[in-house]
């Protein structure tokens, strides 16, 4: 019908995946498979993938294959920002990995919006974020010093919020939050498993204690494959000066 191989084969997966045959998650056959099954040459058949990987229907990971793209994460900001309780909203699972946790000089621009001096140090825990057991986001939390108990709290409890809650900070709130679009470092590909051409959303934050004394910034990226991020109407003023995390 004068329609390209590759395209032929494209509408036909786009059918298996639209009709349930091939749900989220699953995993396409090979390129030899499935040029096998089409009878062409595996040039075809990754033009076929590219165009569904275009279309948001497949992602493709290196050296693993193509999947059926899950529901991306509609990730709330506001003035009550809350990883594990955002997550849990929408009825899927949250997580996440330590990566380190320790006291660190702080730059010149951290300092200033945790009102420190100029070569302050701060308590420092860097975390992966998961949903459902996929890494969404590379997150890094910079605490005030005085918060001491807090890397054991977190190492007992891996929330944010109840470490917080151990320590004697009963509550807080996001100050501000300002979002950007970057491309990821080597690292920051590895960890979120992402291609190096695809961008991630960066956000920096700044939450407060209920007297308004700045308590944590935060610096997170997260994989534009997997997640939306929404500012609900309640979400105070965005600052021009920083951004956070969750």
């Amino acid at each position: 019908a004068g329609i390209a191989l590759w395209r032929q084969i494209q509408l036909h997966l786009e059918r298996q995946i639209s009709s349930g045959s091939l749900k989220p998650g699953d995993k396409l056959p090979t390129e030899q498979d499935l040029a096998r099954q089409y009878s062409v040459n595996r040039h075809t058949v990754r033009q076929a993938i590219a165009a569904l990987e275009e279309a948001g229907l497949v992602r493709v990971e290196q050296g693993r294959g193509s999947f059926v793209r899950e529901p991306v994460v509609d990730y709330r900001l506001s003035s009550r920002t809350r990883f594990s309780e955002n997550i849990s909203k929408l009825r899927r699972s949250p997580g996440g990995k330590l990566l380190r946790a320790e006291r660190v000089t702080l730059d010149d621009s951290i300092a200033r919006d945790l009102a420190l001096p100029s070569g302050s140090r701060a308590i420092l825990i860097e975390r992966l974020t998961e949903v459902d057991g996929r890494v969404i986001g590379r997150a890094l939390h910079y605490f005030r010093p005085e918060l001491t108990g807090l890397i054991e709290a977190y190492r007992q409890t891996g929330s944010i919020t109840e470490s917080l809650k151990q320590i004697g900070v009963g509550d807080y709130r996001r100050l501000w939050t300002r979002i950007q679009a970057r491309m990821p470092s080597a690292e920051d590909a590895m960890l979120l498993n992402l291609p190096r051409n695809r961008p991630v959303l960066l956000t920096e934050s700044l939450n407060i204690d209920l007297s308004g004394r700045p308590l944590e910034y935060g610096y997170t990226k997260y994989s534009s494959d997997w997640v939306n991020l929404i500012v609900d109407h309640d979400y105070p003023a965005l600052s021009g000066n920083s951004i956070g995390s969750s």
